[in-house]
């Protein structure tokens, strides 16, 4: 999203076996438009990003590193639900196959 000029909303799916996050549109449709491969990745919650407008940044960004170093950002709908995503995501890094 910050390479782009506008956020896209996505519907998000955590799965542990295998761990992946994929996304979809939220209009529908049955197919992800993408995954996000979650093992041995690394995330982290972003409190100041350059080049990003005011309303990106109120505490609810955060960032997923994979293992192949691939840079991901998501904003979150609130604080805690970031801090929830966070846990959620570091937990199937470690544990998810």
């Amino acid at each position: 999203g910050h390479r782009r000029k506008n956020w896209k909303v996505r519907k998000f799916v955590l799965r542990e076996d295998p761990a992946y996050l994929h996304y979809y549109d939220p209009a529908g449709g049955e197919e992800p438009l993408g995954a996000i491969h979650l093992r041995g990745c690394v995330v982290t919650a972003v409190e100041d990003m350059p080049d990003s407008k005011k309303y990106d940044v109120d505490n609810i960004l955060f960032e997923i590193i994979t293992a192949n170093e691939i840079h991901y950002y998501l904003q979150a709908a609130s604080p805690a639900e970031r801090t929830e995503w966070i846990k959620a995501i570091q937990a199937v890094a470690r544990t998810g196959k």
